[in-house]
Parts: structure tokens; sequence; C-alpha cells
């Protein structure tokens, strides 16, 4: 293997969305022993800049699903994908039929049509500043790279399967977490990114292992040339995973690096 990506939320951070201090010195070490770090999150490229720095050894990075594609060290945008303002508006309205929450992103601010409680707690998790701007499809009036929505599970699931037939060919619908609800542009996948990024790292696909934990992350670990879950992954995608490492809780996919490729060198 010549290089690793993981997704953040769920896989390599915390449950109170910390990297800890081993899972650091794990990936600066694989670095340093010549293995390319990759990031790949539905984040926004501002609310994973942070863990990126803080790492301090990733060579590129993937947000919003595979939207964006950024370099690790000074943070210059590689490629980036948009759908038209034609159908975020189309996807706005579709939101609005629901009477759903959601959301869009611009600069270091997501707009969102109502405040509440899904606004403040998106607001703490991905330290991004807020704006209420009412009605979206009235907002909304140039290109986007993503359209979150946000509701209990039961309804998201319904959501899911309605908005994978209205929108087919016009933009990838998945979801990173059962409450949420993800809309990017039909070629925005963290897979397309994937063999997007490996490309530009000069890598083939098949040298990478991947770790996730949901139904976004799914393109990435089929890409691939070895997929791991944590084990508090969804139970949906474990049948296209190798294998199956510890919790994010408990540093899984840097304690799998460290005895599966560093011989256990780095003390936990």
């Amino acid at each position: 293997m010549k290089a690793v990506v993981f997704d953040l939320d769920d896989t390599l951070l915390r449950d109170d969305l910390s990297i800890s201090d081993f899972t650091v010195r794990v990936f600066r070490r694989l670095h340093e022993a010549g293995f390319f770090v990759i990031a790949a999150s539905g984040r926004a490229q501002l609310s994973m800049k942070p863990y990126v720095d803080q790492l301090g050894c990733v060579s590129v990075y993937i947000s919003c699903n595979g939207a964006e594609i950024w370099d690790g060290r000074d943070h210059h945008s590689i490629s980036r994908e948009l759908f038209s303002a034609e159908t975020a508006v189309e996807i706005a309205r579709f939101g609005e039929k629901h009477r759903c929450y959601m959301q869009v992103y611009e600069g270091g601010c997501f707009y969102f049509n109502r405040d509440g409680i899904y606004a403040r707690r998106y607001a703490a998790s991905a330290r991004l500043t807020g704006v209420c701007a009412g009605k979206l499809s009235a907002f909304i009036r140039e290109p986007r790279n993503k359209i979150l929505m946000i509701a209990r599970e039961a309804k998201i699931a319904s959501m899911y399967a309605e908005a994978r037939g209205i929108f087919d060919g016009k933009a990838s619908v998945t979801c990173s977490k059962p409450f949420y609800l993800e809309f990017n542009p039909v070629n925005a996948t963290k897979g397309k990114a994937l063999v997007t990024a490996a490309d530009h790292l000069g890598i083939l696909p098949e040298k990478i292992i991947a770790f996730g934990d949901s139904l976004n992350d799914l393109s990435m670990l089929q890409t691939a040339g070895k997929a791991v879950t944590v084990s508090n992954g969804w139970e949906q995608i474990r049948p296209w995973c190798d294998d199956v490492c510890e919790s994010n809780n408990q540093d899984g996919p840097a304690r799998y690096m460290n005895d599966h490729y560093l011989n256990g060198e780095v003390l936990f």
C-alpha cells in the first residue's frame, strides 16, 4: 500500500469530535514511512481544515463528499465540482415540499432556511457560522457544491429513496448520518474524488487502504484497494469491506495501521 484515506466523523474522529494524540502520531509516522495520507469527508473545506492542520501530514483532502479536492499543505484548490443553480433550486424545492430543514454553503458560512436546533447543532459540530437565509429556492442564484437536509431518521430514509429516483443523473444523493440527506454534483462522490486524488499523487487507487463508516463512504471503499470499516460503522457497508477495525472511540483506523503497517512501533 502507498496511501491511506479515511473519513472524519464517526471514523477518525471520536464522538467528542477530537483526534487523539495517538492517532496523530501514527499518521505522522506513516507519512515519514512514505505513505500518502488523505482525508475525505462530507464536511465543508473550512470545517476540515483544523483537523488537517492538527494531523500535519495530510497530502490532499476531499471535502463535500467529493465535490472538492484540496492540497493538504497550503490548502489550495485542486479540483471542484458544482451543480447548476437550476438543479440546486430544484433540490431546494424538493426539501421545501417535505418541509425539511436544509442548508447550502458559501465561503466560511452555511446558509439555512429556518432557525432551530438543527442549525445550532450543526454550527457547533462543524465550527462554521450559520446565517438564516429564509426560503432557499429563492436564495439560491449561483451553482452549488452541496445541499444538506436534516430530519428524523424515518423521514430521511423515505426522502432518500424518493430523491434517488427524482435526481438520478442530476445529482449524487447520499447519507453520512441517518438523519442527514446530502446532495452533491452528479460526479461528486468520494470514490471518484479518490481516483482524481490518486492520479494527482501519481499512484493507483488499488494501492490505497480506505477507512469509513457510512453510506457516503461506500464509493470510496469500493474504489480503494483495501476497505476497512470501523466496528461502529453501518451494517449496510460491511459486505463491501475486507476487514473491520476497532471503533472510532478506540482510535480504530490508527490502531489498525499501526498494527498492520508499522509493526506496532507507535505506543498507545
